[in-house]
């Protein structure tokens, strides 16, 4: 600002006013740039938020797969498959009140997971407002996250214990002793010991009608998940080498050879293995 001084006092009063706030404007700008929501990578390339917006992929849908797919899966005739993103984007104002407004006091119509059921206390403070923000921000449905490379079993039944508390817990119970004539034990199961393949097929493609587990009769339907391959090995995996079973190791290559082929009709049950 020294160049001020060669200039006639009257004409200094008129250009202070602009360069302040010009001044003041660059200070402004820079300010707000440290705050974006985005940050300047190493080779000048801008990298995303730390925490996006959430998407149905990535975010929602593990949360309904937990916390409703006991209702809300393909097999329900009366409420809506929110496994299935169409479906759930069409209903995503009715979730984000059913899920937060009423949960919070503020919609009229009953709270979903219903209250006091195991889906609603297992349903987080986190998770409900992950809801509202997918809704909010537009229901993205984002991309399925990228599978890595092989897992050894170790390492798959660590993922699968994970997928096992947040999905099949819910029913099957984290003890795997299932629900007395509503939902079989996995513990020491003789029908999920005597087939894998057959076991494997259940998580891929549903199970409805009668079964018989550990002599008992169960009549329930077993929805299928919209799981990966690899989802798939891991929870069985752990599931195996779990609860007293028999140790077996599930690879993605043997879900992804079963996912080819065709189910077998609701109306048939499937064969008996030779050890029932």
């Amino acid at each position: 600002m020294h160049i001020f001084q060669f200039l006639k006092p009257q004409r200094r009063k008129q250009l202070i006013g602009p360069c302040l706030t010009t001044t003041l404007g660059a200070l402004v700008f820079a300010v707000v740039l440290a705050q974006s929501p985005t940050a300047v990578g190493q080779e000048g390339q801008t990298t995303p938020a730390a925490n996006p917006s959430p998407t149905y992929l990535r975010d929602i849908q593990p949360i309904f797969m937990g916390n409703c797919s006991r209702c809300h899966n393909q097999q329900s005739r009366f409420v809506y498959n929110w496994l299935d993103y169409r479906t759930a984007f069409a209903d995503r104002w009715e979730i984000r009140r059913r899920v937060w407004d009423s949960w919070k006091g503020s919609y009229y119509r009953e709270a979903m997971p219903i209250a006091n059921s195991p889906e609603s206390l297992a349903l987080s403070d986190e998770e409900r407002t992950t809801i509202r923000n997918w809704v909010d921000s537009g229901s993205p449905r984002g991309v399925t996250p990228l599978a890595t490379g092989p897992k050894s079993k170790a390492k798959k039944i660590v993922l699968g214990q994970r997928l096992f508390a947040s999905i099949c817990a819910a029913c099957h119970q984290p003890t795997g002793l299932g629900r007395p004539n509503l939902f079989p034990p996995l513990a020491g199961s003789d029908y999920l010991n005597a087939d894998k393949n057959r076991a494997i097929k259940v998580v891929l493609f549903g199970r409805q009608g009668e079964v018989v587990v550990n002599g008992m009769k169960y009549n329930n339907n077993m929805p299928f998940f919209p799981l990966s391959d690899q989802d798939i090995a891991n929870v069985l995996t752990y599931v195996y080498n779990s609860f007293g079973n028999s140790g077996l190791e599930v690879t993605p290559e043997e879900v992804n050879t079963l996912r080819t082929q065709t189910p077998a009709p609701v109306s048939q049950p499937a064969a008996k293995s030779q050890f029932e």
